[in-house]
């Protein structure tokens, strides 16, 4: 099977920072918004090169959807900046008005998204967000799995015309996809070639999804592997295409299960294609405090979970 390398750790949200100060220097229209968060979002590089077109909007996160949808209006990209249990949850009623329901060009850019906001705890660490998101008619959902996707992802949704909801995280993890790539919203990427089972995974737990495809190989279990960056729109053919192959699918998210990938996947197989299905994810549960990786290994959020619900859902083929 294919190897990936981490060329080193990096958070996401430096990915996103990253990306937005590119898009600084070549989109004069791109302008950005945040709720005093400005250094967790890693947004220095552009407020400070761009000051013009950077907006400090204070802790009021419904005020700053408002305003983004606004700018929008006389040509603005705007692209908002906080956490992602402020990004969606304190705010899903001026999404849902002011940036879904009139189909606003708003780049909702969320931060220290799921269980590795770690020490924080559950008042911060938002398990529901993609759900909350992709319920919504004419939302494009985005959950990048490293700190080049990332950069990649933030500069390519620049150029999509509607809303769409960036979800990243904070700590440090494997880097390990391309730094040159062309990224494709709506796009599955298939990581590795394998027989036996389909592991779709998305953000933190992709290179999990890795980890765990070398370990089946070692067991003599051949897993194919697929980063699913963008959960909607879902890339229905390469999920139906990798099933049909191998027989059974494991779905893996740092969100819970009920509401995200999985259930779109569970979806989308039964409408299609049934499908023997394990989920690996939040059983429908709120966080705690702890260390990212503790918290992980807790809730099942890791390499060893995902071999196990692999074994699991081939036991059920």
């Amino acid at each position: 099977m294919k190897k990936y390398t981490n060329t080193g750790n990096k958070d996401t949200r430096s990915g996103f920072g990253e990306g937005l100060a590119a898009l600084g220097k070549i989109n004069q229209n791109v302008v950005a918004l945040c709720a005093d968060l400005t250094g967790s979002l890693k947004m220095d590089e552009f407020k400070n090169n761009h000051p013009e077109r950077f907006f400090q909007i204070g802790i009021a996160e419904a005020n700053m959807i408002g305003i983004a949808a606004g700018m929008t209006i006389g040509g603005k990209i705007p692209f908002t900046g906080t956490f992602a249990n402020f990004s969606t949850g304190r705010v899903y009623d001026q999404i849902r008005q002011s940036v879904a329901y009139s189909d606003k060009n708003v780049k909702i850019c969320a931060s220290h998204a799921g269980l590795t906001l770690g020490e924080d705890g559950a008042t911060h660490q938002i398990l529901e967000d993609i759900g909350l998101m992709k319920m919504l008619p004419g939302m494009t959902v985005i959950n990048t799995c490293d700190f080049n996707q990332t950069k990649a992802a933030t500069i390519a949704i620049a150029d999509h015309h509607g809303p769409v909801y960036l979800r990243f995280g904070r700590p440090k993890v494997a880097n390990f996809t391309a730094e040159d790539q062309k990224f494709e919203i709506g796009k599955a990427l298939n990581l590795t070639e394998g027989k036996d089972v389909t592991i779709i995974a998305t953000g933190h737990l992709v290179w999990e999804a890795l980890q765990a495809a070398e370990q089946l190989e070692e067991k003599g279990i051949s897993a194919e592997v697929i980063n699913i960056h963008t959960i909607k729109p879902l890339d229905e053919a390469a999920i139906l295409r990798s099933v049909k192959k191998t027989g059974c699918v494991v779905t893996a998210e740092e969100h819970n299960f009920l509401g995200g990938l999985g259930e779109s996947v569970a979806r989308t197989l039964t409408m299609n294609h049934p499908t023997p299905q394990e989920f690996v994810a939040t059983k429908d549960t709120f966080g705690e405090s702890g260390t990212p990786e503790q918290l992980m290994e807790k809730y099942g959020l890791n390499a060893e979970a995902i071999v196990k619900a692999s074994e699991k859902v081939i036991g059920r083929k």
